[in-house]
């Protein structure tokens, strides 16, 4: 528990997702009093952030907070994706009598925090350095796979979001394209998404296995989890699975290279999620930054453009007090 000058306003962040929600105080970006709630065990929204006043004796303080929520954020009424939470903004702000609440999607909150991190809190693949003030891109793949970038304007950044996750899949090399046509039987449309997230993966092992196997379709493939596949990859113990984790990393590599090219991202390409982090070595050791700098007559422009893995466990909290300490 902290203790708060009753006289000083209070700003109070929070990452909520569709299994844990994360609150923390913050002041000048930094992040104190971090906790973490199974959403699971609260009914709404609101007894959770109640608890968490409480607990760490914030009653009758002047609150400011920025939630990050994995859902849109553009109308008063919010209805979770993955729960059923739902609530107005301006009810939540009144029941809880807080100063300002300002809610903001879970992405953007990611996408706030890249200028904050530190060498420490990501991860350098290969060459390239950051031009300062320069538009930076980030995606991740995770559940799905998100896409945000970042402009600066007057020396504040903004995160312009959007659904890049959803274009459609192009395939580079001969084996990417017989991926392609074994998903085009079990899918009228093959978006990168259907590859670069963990249900992604799971579809590149189903495809290699009936690619290598006479007669084998893509439906009556065995199914591995994405865990499965990649600790299997790291671990050796199936060719398959290396396979499907090195061919991941050289669509990520093409997919972080295109969203380069379409913003002119020379402050840097990022790579978030709760997949990537767990094989950063492993990307290292791939074709991923190969296939980002290999861009026809643009390659020059994206070998000029670093790529990171972020490894920051609290991008989302860090990403809303980024958010919140530039609206004061």
């Amino acid at each position: 528990m902290i203790n708060v000058d009753k006289a000083k306003e209070v700003n109070l962040v929070a990452d909520i997702g569709g299994t844990n929600i994360r609150l923390a105080i913050t002041e000048d970006n930094k992040l104190s009093a971090i906790l973490t709630y199974q959403c699971a065990e609260f009914p709404n929204l609101i007894d959770v952030i109640r608890q968490y006043i409480k607990e760490q004796n914030l009653e009758g303080k002047s609150i400011n907070a920025c939630l990050a929520i994995a859902c849109p954020t553009d109308d008063d009424l919010i209805s979770m994706t993955n729960l059923p939470w739902k609530f107005s903004q301006k009810a939540l702000k009144e029941d809880l009598k807080l100063n300002s609440l300002t809610l903001i999607n879970d992405y953007t909150a990611i996408a706030m925090a890249i200028p904050l991190l530190t060498d420490e809190q990501k991860v350098k693949i290969g060459g390239g350095e950051a031009s300062p003030k320069k538009p930076i891109a980030v995606c991740g793949p995770g559940t799905g796979l998100g896409v945000a970038n970042l402009v600066n304007i007057n020396d504040q950044w903004h995160c312009v979001g959007g659904e890049g996750g959803h274009t459609d899949f192009a395939p580079v090399d001969d084996v990417e394209i017989q991926i392609l046509q074994q998903l085009k039987t079990v899918k009228k449309r093959v978006s990168y998404e259907q590859l670069l997230s963990g249900y992604g993966l799971e579809q590149i092992y189903r495809a290699l296995v009936a690619i290598n196997s006479d007669g084998v379709s893509f439906s009556d493939v065995e199914k591995l989890s994405a865990k499965e596949i990649s600790s299997n990859a790291i671990s050796g113990d199936c060719e398959v699975c290396q396979q499907a984790l090195a061919q991941f990393c050289k669509v990520l590599g093409s997919f972080a290279g295109n969203l380069t090219l379409t913003t002119g991202s020379l402050g840097g390409s990022y790579i978030a999620g709760g997949i990537v982090p767990r094989f950063v070595d492993f990307v290292q050791n791939s074709d991923f930054r190969e296939r980002f700098e290999t861009k026809g007559r643009m390659s020059d422009l994206n070998k000029q453009t670093p790529t990171y893995i972020i490894t920051e466990s609290q991008p989302g909290l860090l990403g809303a007090a980024a958010y919140l300490n530039q609206l004061s």
